[in-house]
């Protein structure tokens, strides 16, 4: 099956050119309150898209990615060449090897939908986490701060790309929903292309118990990286022993 992204995956890195990839992880660094160096500090960047936090992340730590969408992965393997990185799902991925920091950044986690999957998923990332390791979880919205029945676009004007990306904004239960809309046109051809989008509305609470019952002891930063909020979560020393061996 198709990951949500195979589509516009081409475009992927035009519609979020705005985003601040290397100030989010000069802000991130800082707070993770361990010593990074390139050479000895591991990081796994968990749905690391095309890969333009990588980019920026191996200034400070060896990185590794992961990500459930192939053709964002051949993004990001041509961006950072020489950076090892994993197709896999982020609720169920062994890597065999364990890490100093393990990052979930630009709301991906919300893709996981429901409180199991988040479990299965933060499970999954800790057990890649070195004793004392740091797991960074970047959130989406809670459903107090969910906007439904709002509409949103985005538009790229280019001599030879135009992108009009449109969406409006559902709520359904505990999730948002919505598609988007792109009328993308090229000098070979004109096209549109929809995406259909589900993520999770989980509370401040409901992931920060998911990262304690995991063995983390959680720091929420309600401003974050981009102002949606951050859990820093330190791995606890007695945890038992991960299936993930030590890498």
């Amino acid at each position: 099956m198709k990951h949500v992204f195979s589509k516009t995956a081409r475009y992927y890195d035009k519609l979020y050119a705005s985003k601040d990839y290397a100030g989010e992880v000069q802000r991130l660094v800082p707070l993770l309150d361990i010593q990074p160096d390139r050479e000895q500090r591991t990081l796994l960047d968990v749905a690391c898209g095309t890969g333009l936090h990588i980019e920026h992340l191996t200034r400070h730590f060896h990185v590794e990615g992961l990500d459930i969408c192939p053709e964002l992965l051949e993004m990001a393997r041509e961006r950072n060449p020489g950076v090892l990185l994993h197709l896999g799902d982020m609720t169920d991925f062994d890597l065999g090897k364990q890490f100093d920091v393990v990052t979930c950044l630009f709301s991906s986690i919300a893709y996981v939908k429901t409180l199991n999957k988040l479990r299965e998923a933060v499970r999954s990332m800790t057990a890649h986490l070195k004793p004392q390791g740091v797991l960074v979880i970047e959130p989406w919205f809670t459903p107090e701060n969910w906007h439904a029945n709002t509409v949103h676009g985005t538009y790229i004007d280019e001599p030879d790309l135009k992108i009009a990306r449109i969406n409006t904004s559902f709520v359904e239960g505990k999730l948002s929903v919505f598609d988007l809309h792109h009328l993308i046109g090229t000098p070979e051809k004109t096209e549109h292309l929809v995406e259909h989008h589900e993520l999770g509305l989980f509370e401040v609470e409901e992931t920060t118990s998911v990262m304690e019952e995991a063995g983390l002891t959680v720091n929420y930063d309600a401003e974050g990286l981009t102002g949606r909020g951050l859990y820093i979560g330190k791995r606890n020393v007695l945890l038992n022993k991960p299936d993930a061996g030590d890498g």
